[in-house]
Order: structure tokens, then sequence, then C-alpha cells
């Protein structure tokens, strides 16, 4: 993995992270890395630009997409998890199939179960599509975030939910649900009908000493009420091209999604295919070489960071879920630091209950553009304790 040889280089990219920022912000808002995509990626994409545009062969055996086998392959070479490939199913992001799913199996009033803080567009669409939340609160220990079952088995019972949105790795916190956990809220959907819809989109990006399971592997009764959602975007940086699949263990869900016409949610295009298949069988070393980047750098937050901002290592991931009410600041935390740092990160309180208080880091970037980052948020809030 190449260090960063001029900040003017980032400055100068298009993508909304950079673009966003402002000359003299350093970005950690959306959750992009700044690092250059896998080789074998880039060697792939330029292959095609020079070749063929045209329609993919692929095209003319729609339920036979090269992404099937490749995710399949993916689940039973990283989990010993084996999935027919057929009941995969290819869409171009996560909130896309969320929205789908949510629009063929449940109707304006249900009510929606999900961990919080949770992913704001996540948050958009239950309010959007007239769904009611049903928030299952993330509870904070000594060493890092867990929640109360008890709590989420009486919510969902209570509140007849018909679907839990569960993300994990958890985003903001950065939890990955152990096995006990998942158990537990197996038991609690299958006992109350909840059809899971389980993000595992930073999966492959999780931290040494944890592993991440994935919800349908739990067996096949669990797997047949679920719908899995992942993608290459996060763990190899290809948030752009659009593309992620869905493992759709529940028969019931494939049967609406199979009565639709065919091309009725659009279709993914060769060069998205094309990418995160190679990301998958031919990027390992790039994504191992990512990963203890990653840990580093979340480290060096833990570590740089004054006291006063609270901080759980996460167990996954590149986002940090920084607690800022010790500050007792009159606004915002994200718009404290922007204003007074240069440092964009985003707003807690966009992430829904529990998020008051909080800001969300991002650290996938150069340890110098990390370290500077930390440097600025630190001087803001000396300056700000000694005002």
């Amino acid at each position: 993995m190449e260090d960063l040889v001029d900040i003017d280089v980032l400055r100068q990219r298009v993508g909304i992270k950079w673009a966003r920022a402002g000359a003299d912000v350093l970005p950690a808002w959306i959750a992009d890395m700044d690092f250059a995509v896998p080789d074998p990626v880039r060697a792939a994409l330029r292959q095609a630009v020079d070749g063929d545009l045209g329609y993919p062969a692929w095209d003319e055996r729609p339920d036979r997409n090269p992404l099937q086998e490749a995710f399949a392959d993916r689940m039973r070479e990283q989990y010993d998890f084996r999935i027919d490939p057929d009941d995969v199913y290819v869409f171009t992001e996560l909130i896309q199939v969320l929205q789908i799913v949510l629009q063929l199996m449940t109707r304006p009033g249900d009510a929606i179960a999900v961990h919080t803080p949770a992913y704001p567009p996540f948050l958009q669409t239950i309010e959007l599509m007239g769904r009611r939340l049903v928030p299952i609160p993330m509870v904070e220990q000594a060493d890092g975030w867990t929640f109360d079952i008890d709590r989420m088995a009486e919510e969902t019972r209570s509140n007849n939910c018909r679907a839990l949105i569960l993300v994990n790795p958890n985003n903001p916190t950065g939890h990955v649900f152990d096995r006990g956990e998942l158990t537990a809220i197996a038991e609690i959907t299958a006992r109350n009908d909840v059809l899971v819809i389980a993000d595992e989109i930073h999966s492959e990006l999780v931290h040494e000493r944890h592993r991440h399971t994935p919800f349908a592997s739990l067996g096949p009764e669990i797997a047949a009420r679920t719908v899995t959602l992942n993608s290459a975007s996060k763990a190899f940086n290809l948030a752009g091209l659009r593309c992620c699949v869905a493992h759709v263990g529940d028969s019931r869900v494939r049967a609406a999604l199979d009565a639709q016409p065919p091309q009725l949610y659009g279709q993914v295009s060769a060069l998205s295919v094309l990418a995160t298949c190679t990301a998958w069988r031919e990027g390992a070393a790039w994504l191992a070489a990512t990963r203890e980047l990653l840990t580093a750098n979340r480290d060096l937050v833990a570590e740089t960071l004054r006291p006063e901002i609270r901080f759980h290592r996460p167990d996954a991931g590149y986002l940090a879920w920084l607690d800022c009410r010790a500050l007792e600041l009159d606004r915002d935390p994200a718009d404290f630091f922007l204003e007074h740092a240069k440092v964009k990160l985003l707003s807690g309180p966009d992430f829904g209950p529990g998020g008051a208080g909080f800001a969300r880091l991002n650290f996938a970037t150069y340890r110098p553009v990390l370290a500077d980052m930390l440097g600025r948020m630190n001087d803001a809030v000396h300056k700000h304790l000694n005002r």
C-alpha cells in the first residue's frame, strides 16, 4: 500500500468526499477510503476500456450473472457458508435493495426494528416509505458496544415488527455481533415472524481477534427468513461503481422479486461486475494490507485524541464513533469541528436516537492526513476548554 505523496492530489479528486470538503478542510465524513483501488481491478478495467464495452455476454442469461457464482464462492471460502448461486440477486446498491424488499414485503405503517444509532439513509428510508421505526438502542459497556437482548425481544413483540434491519458489523459503532448475540436475534425474529434484512457490507474489514459470522449461516431455518446484502464497495473502495448482491434466503421474497418485470429495478454495468469479481477473486493481498493499515489508523485515533473525546476502538471497519458529550458544546460536534478544526465529520444526530453529542470520523486515509486531522481536533478542544 503506497503512502501519500502530495495531499493536493487528494484535493483534486472529483469524488464527493474531497470535492465537497472545501479548500482548507480535511474530510472524514462519508464512508469512502482514500486509498487507490487494487491493482488487479485497475488492470481489468483498463483492459475492458481498451477492448469491448458492448453488451456483456451474460446479458443474454440474466439469471446467471457472474456475480452470483463469485459471491457464492466468496461465502464458501471466507466463512464455509454454502449458498445456492440461484438465490443471489444483483442490484446497484444496498439502499436500493432495502427499499425494494420493504416495498414488496411490508406495508405503510408497519414497524421496522433497527439498532440505533443507525446509518442515516436507512432511517430516512423508513420515514419516507411510511414505515414506523422501532429503535433498539446500542448499549455502551466498558470494552465497547452491545445491545439489550431482553429489550429487543419486548420491543419486537409489542410493536409487532415486520422486519429487522441488522447492520453487522454495525455502523456507526463498529460493533461485530458475536455468535451468541446473533443466535439471540435469530430466536427473537423467528418467534415473532420477523424478516431479517442483514446489511453485511463492512464484513470483510474486521480487525484482528474478531470474526464476522453471516447471519444466514446460523442455520437453514434462519437463512429461510433472511435477505443478506453485501458488496465489494467498502472493503475494496468501489462505491462509485454502484454494484451489490443480495442473498435471498427467504422464498417469499424470491417469489415477490421474480414476479416483477425483469428490468424494473435496472441493471448493473459490465464494468461494475468485472471490478467486483476481480476484487473478490484477486484482491486478497491488497485487502490484507488495507486491513493492517486500518487497524494501525484505528489505534492512532485511540492513542491521539484527547481523553475528553471518548472512543471505543471498533471491532471492524474504519469509522470512529466519537462521544463528545464531555465537551459540553452548545452545538452539534460535527459543526464545532468543521468551524474550529476544519475537519468535516458526520453529524451524530443524523444517526437517530442515541446520536446526540456524537460525531462519526472516517479514519481510512493516509497516516499524515490522519495525524493532521487529529492534531487539528485536539487543538480545537484545547482552545474550547481553556477559553
